[in-house]
């Protein structure tokens, strides 16, 4: 048995080298929260967690730690199941009767969410490493490239829209074959003419797929989607605003001939669940990193290949790709950014990791994960 001993939290934050915007929010700094898991007999994983706020999270992160110190580390499910029962409640659950916490603040489930994410990536990271096997092959996949597309395009002060389709086009240089816009921070119109000269730029035989984040109410959004059918769209990833459900995005999907893509932002795979089961989407990209973590990825993965959805994780392909590897029939591929002025961490954080070439991403052999952290790197940029 390999039982925890230790869970530690190191905040890691890198500015970027121009302010961006998506259609949401700024960007002004790659961040992420790396946690360490130790065992009591020496083996030590690595999670990731992209979320905010990082300190809030990282209290989460601490305070589960001493809940499962002493559980058998290969444990994930038992583990999950514990450390998710304490988001409802529960019998003899209140003022901490049962010796654990009371149910944790509704205001916080993001938070604890994201806390819950790391903690479990970094056990599949021991798993793998307790078996001496990628966890890919744990689960049963092979090794084979990857296929992955870069995401670009995000906005920027004084940029012209031949700025953008110079951007994308530099991927299809660098050898993506499929690459993603950021879109939906203008109107209709204006972000139709930004589309086209992308599609200009990459030429007919690139899939383009645009990156919305929930800017739009339906009506703007069949608007939208009927603008840039000409352009030749892949997906529509988050084309609706936050608060619209799976019979909205049904609607959506009933107007227009481009898929849809969506379940990077949301915590669990029940809610994931309704979007698959509605037949509104056509690729699932829920993000372990930002909730949940690698466990439940693994559930949704399941349901969307029963579902006939494809699985196209968003972002940390280091982790992901191992996911789309262990289900080569129902998965697109994943995402990556093109270059180190908006992923400084892809970049900087890693001695050893998964290597992207002319588009696809290459696992190595190494067990778990076969991610090694440069811990140099972590002290330079700690947040």
């Amino acid at each position: 048995m390999s039982c925890i001993r230790e869970v530690r939290t190191h905040a890691v934050s890198v500015p970027l080298a121009r302010p961006l915007w998506t259609a949401h929010e700024p960007l002004d700094s790659a961040s992420a929260i790396l946690v360490e898991v130790k065992t009591d007999d020496g083996l030590a994983g690595c999670g990731q967690i992209h979320g905010a706020p990082m300190k809030a999270i990282c209290e989460w992160v601490d305070r589960f730690g001493r809940i499962i110190e002493g559980m058998e580390a290969t444990a994930t499910v038992d583990i999950w199941e514990k450390l998710f029962a304490l988001t409802s409640p529960r019998p003899g659950g209140y003022a901490g009767r049962d010796g654990l916490p009371p149910p944790l603040p509704r205001g916080q489930r993001a938070q604890v969410m994201a806390a819950i994410a790391g903690i479990d990536i970094a056990l599949w990271d021991i798993k793998g490493k307790r078996a001496g096997m990628p966890v890919y092959q744990l689960l049963g996949g092979s090794a084979q490239p990857i296929f992955s597309y870069a995401t670009g395009g995000y906005y920027h002060e004084g940029a012209s829209v031949e700025d953008y389709a110079r951007e994308l086009a530099g991927f299809v240089g660098r050898g993506y074959r499929a690459v993603k816009l950021k879109t939906g921070a203008e109107g209709v119109a204006d972000e139709a003419q930004r589309v086209h000269a992308v599609r200009q730029a990459i030429g007919e035989n690139i899939s383009l797929m645009l990156d919305m984040n929930a800017p739009y109410d339906l009506d703007t959004c069949v608007a939208f989607a009927r603008a840039v059918e000409p352009s030749n769209i892949f997906w529509l990833e988050e084309p609706l605003h936050w608060y619209l459900q799976p019979s909205d995005f049904l609607r959506l999907a009933q107007s227009t001939a481009i898929p849809l893509a969506h379940g990077e932002r949301e915590l669990t795979r029940f809610t994931v669940r309704d979007f698959i089961a509605s037949g509104a989407i056509r690729y699932v990209q829920f993000d372990s990193t930002r909730a949940a973590g690698f466990t439940e990825a693994l559930r949704v993965a399941h349901f969307a290949e029963q579902h006939g959805v494809r699985i196209a994780p968003h972002l940390a392909p280091e982790i992901h790709a191992h996911l789309v590897a262990a289900f080569p029939g129902a998965a697109f591929g994943v995402e990556t950014h093109g270059g180190p002025e908006r992923d400084p961490l892809w970049f900087g954080l890693f001695t050893e990791r998964a290597q992207v070439r002319d588009g696809y991403v290459h696992l190595s052999d190494k067990p778990g994960f076969g991610v090694e952290i440069d811990w140099e790197f972590v002290k330079r940029h700690r947040a």
